[in-house]
């Protein structure tokens, strides 16, 4: 098959978890004899036209220079050129704004296959007309795509609820188990083997760092806390200047060295993961895969994930009674677990394998 991936900002992953999907994703389907084309923007650093077998094709977009406007703009002509590339297979990776442009489809015979991401519309971060427009993109992406991924039960319960579908799949993310801890990495931030805290998210606000901040200070407890995500953002700048005064609570910007972070994570005393809308989190699973000891915010996407294989909080009292009683009681088992949940479930292969199998059955109907 000749496979196009489009939505993200570019592999190879410098980003976040639509970036790892399709950096993962297109390897595998290469060396399984598929053509893959990943559109980049123009501004990643990458400038290859192949990276591990797979094609890249570099788009403008210029979003550092306009914003939100680059990306409506770098949708538009990754999806412009796609269906004049004779693919059998477009996948979409999210909808938003790309579904304003899917009207498109009717220019190629390729299949639109979308991967819907979380529940979007319910972002806290976006205002109410928005959140409308974002509606709006998620009706014309459930219309208009010939079929849809979700990465988590609880998403797929959402669209088959409100949209009565029925050409809709649960696909979750992957990721690779670690086995070869560094504690080397550890100095650079001053830090000894399971005497500090972190979490690794972008900075947002349904991803309930603040909670999770305002629940390690209630704790009165002075182990360092390492905040891992990228500082640009506004809400990022609020965080920043909210615990300023607070030593310990050390925000490091974001770490895409993989063995860095996997480090990171396995050396941690707890590993907190506040996402609330996002499906399954690619980082949890990197967390899971890294012998991480979870706190999770509650809710059915993370339950769903974990199981009875981490603490849970919903308020910062809840965060500051975890830390209060922390035991490791529980942590070799946990980790074990969750380690088999990568293995048997959240597998690359498995994964990309799935995908495949969605991909021939929509080109055997024709």
């Amino acid at each position: 098959m000749k496979i196009a991936i489009l939505g993200t900002r570019g592999i190879p992953n410098n980003y976040g978890g639509f970036e790892q999907n399709a950096e993962n994703l297109s390897v595998y389907w290469v060396k399984k004899g598929h053509e893959v084309v990943v559109y980049n923007p123009d501004e990643h650093p990458y400038k290859g036209k192949e990276w591990n077998g797979v094609k890249i094709k570099h788009v403008f977009s210029k979003e550092s220079k306009f914003g939100i406007g680059g990306i409506f703009v770098y949708d538009f002509l990754c999806l412009k050129d796609a269906v004049k590339q004779n693919f059998d297979i477009i996948l979409n990776l999210g909808y938003v704004p790309s579904a304003l442009f899917f009207y498109l489809k009717k220019k190629t015979r390729a299949k639109f296959v979308t991967n819907m991401d979380g529940l979007e519309c319910k972002r806290s971060k976006w205002n109410s007309i928005l959140k409308k427009f974002i509606k709006f993109c998620e009706k014309r992406a459930v219309y208009l795509s010939d079929y849809l991924i979700a990465d988590n039960p609880g998403i797929k319960d959402y669209y088959v609820k409100n949209y009565k579908l029925k050409n809709i799949t649960f696909i979750p993310y992957g990721a690779r188990l670690f086995d070869n801890p560094n504690m080397d990495f550890l100095r650079e931030f001053d830090l000894e083997p399971y005497s500090y805290y972190m979490l690794v998210s972008r900075l947002e606000p349904e991803n309930n760092i603040e909670m999770i901040l305002d629940g390690y200070i209630l704790s009165k407890n002075k182990e360092p806390f390492i905040v891992v995500g990228g500082l640009r953002n506004k809400y990022a700048k609020y965080l920043l200047r909210k615990y300023k005064n607070i030593e310990s609570i050390r925000f490091v910007g974001g770490i895409y060295n993989y063995e860095k972070l996997s480090s990171l994570r396995w050396y941690s005393k707890l590993y907190f993961h506040g996402h609330s809308v996002g499906g399954t989190n690619p980082s949890l699973l990197e967390a899971m895969a890294s012998n991480s000891y979870i706190v999770a915010h509650d809710n059915p996407f993370n339950r769903y994930v974990l199981g009875e294989e981490a603490f849970y909080f919903k308020t910062p009292e809840d965060i500051a009674k975890i830390i209060k009683k922390y035991t490791d009681e529980f942590r070799d088992v946990f980790i074990q677990k969750n380690r088999r949940k990568i293995k048997e479930i959240y597998n690359w292969n498995r994964v990309s394998a799935e995908y495949l199998k969605v991909f021939k059955s929509l080109c055997e109907e024709g």
